[in-house]
């Protein structure tokens, strides 16, 4: 089984090479607890990837350079591999799911990678690298499921225990185990009280999952925002460790990875993927306790494709109260608009759309519907405004 000495040899074999991220205090996530982030979305190629795609690159044989490596990935592994590769001559063959977003893909090619995109998701990918490796010779560089890639991850651990030692819990993303299974086994070693907990996405919990049944499965499917961890079947040598050093696994749903990834960007201007942020998700939404402790979140990765981000934006504000429609009956006569615009005002709300609506089967023939589209503080705010319409006599569809 891994060690922690292999993981002290892969910091100090790739300490001049990756960057230590900051651990950074987040106050403003849950007032009054006391939450750090570890911006990994703020290393190499914007995940922590590169840290076991460089350790591993970094003790193949003059043989297996030659030949050549090949990965397969939903984007952030690709491009530690292709990054890695490239600064160390080595040939690079990417197997990416075509489900995989275009930034991410394209980001692997400006490294300079020869990209295979295969139909599916990530663990068709993993099947068409298998054919690859055993057709041309190269040498797989698995994902997760690799003693010399769990331990460049590990190093996230050491460099954490070494900025704070006094953090009580750490929270970690898991897609295959790679991440937390490092990270575990360091911080373990240095503080055996410590608390790890990993979080899986609701719509991919395979760790979470092969933890309670004994066994690793492949479940039949795995659709979730977050895909840098949308995988089926965690590793073998992953679930080893996460069943020895792992305390407890939480899920966290696609609304719930919204509202983070907004509240990150927002409170601290820090933009997260959709696994990047669902550490942050498990402790916003109250799956794991906080108070009284110092809880270290991972920010896994920030590689998020700027269209999604804009659905996810949308989603978080909506999901949030911090917009919505209301429908309104109107009585057709002068005025109306003026005084709904007034009431919604007095209450602290900000109108920016309003468009008028067929009227509803059921509803008065001479009475117009309008939608009002506006910006609200949160639920109770809109709760408060429809209160205060309805007071005055309007109807709220």
């Amino acid at each position: 089984m891994l060690t922690v000495t292999q993981i002290e040899q892969a910091q100090a074999r790739i300490q001049d090479i990756v960057r230590c991220t900051q651990l950074i205090c987040a106050p403003k996530l849950i007032p009054g607890s006391e939450i750090y982030l570890k911006t990994e979305n703020l290393q190499l190629t914007g995940s922590f990837k590169v840290r076991g795609a460089f350790n591993k690159i970094l003790q193949l044989t003059s043989q297996e350079r030659a030949r050549g490596v090949i990965a397969c990935s939903a984007g952030n592994h690709a491009q530690g591999v292709a990054l890695a590769a490239q600064q160390n001559g080595i040939k690079a063959v990417i197997c990416l799911p075509s489900s995989a977003p275009i930034s991410k893909i394209e980001a692997t090619k400006s490294y300079g990678a020869q990209i295979c995109l295969v139909e599916g998701g990530y663990d068709d990918a993993y099947r068409r690298a298998l054919e690859l490796r055993d057709l041309h010779g190269y040498t797989l560089l698995h994902p997760f499921d690799d003693d010399a890639v769990i331990a460049g991850q590990g190093t996230i651990g050491l460099e954490l225990y070494r900025q704070n030692p006094e953090i009580d819990a750490v929270v970690v993303p898991i897609g295959g185990g790679g991440l937390i299974s490092g990270i575990a086994l360091a911080l373990k070693h240095l503080n055996p009280q410590i608390q790890i907990y990993g979080v899986q996405s609701a719509g991919a919990p395979s760790m979470q999952h092969a933890l309670q049944i004994g066994r690793v499965e492949n479940l039949s499917r795995a659709v979730t925002l977050a895909d840098g961890i949308a995988v089926k079947q965690p590793g073998e040598r992953t679930f080893t460790l996460c069943k020895r050093y792992v305390d407890e696994i939480v899920t966290v749903t696609d609304d719930e990875i919204c509202m983070a990834i907004l509240a990150l960007m927002e409170q601290h201007k820090l933009i997260t993927e959709g696994a990047g942020a669902v550490s942050v998700a498990a402790v916003m939404s109250g799956k794991l306790p906080v108070s009284g402790r110092r809880i270290a979140c991972i920010l896994s990765g920030g590689n998020i494709d700027v269209q999604i981000l804009s659905r996810v934006v949308a989603r978080g504000l909506l999901i949030g109260g911090r917009i919505c429609s209301l429908y309104i009956e109107l009585v057709d006569k002068p005025y109306q608009l003026a005084d709904i615009s007034r009431i919604i005002g007095q209450q602290g709300g900000n109108i920016f759309s309003v468009r008028n609506e067929f009227s509803e089967a059921g509803t008065d023939i001479h009475n117009a519907v309008v939608c009002i589209q506006l910006e609200t503080r949160d639920a109770h705010h809109i709760t408060q405004i429809k209160t205060a319409l309805s007071a005055n006599g309007f109807s709220v569809l």
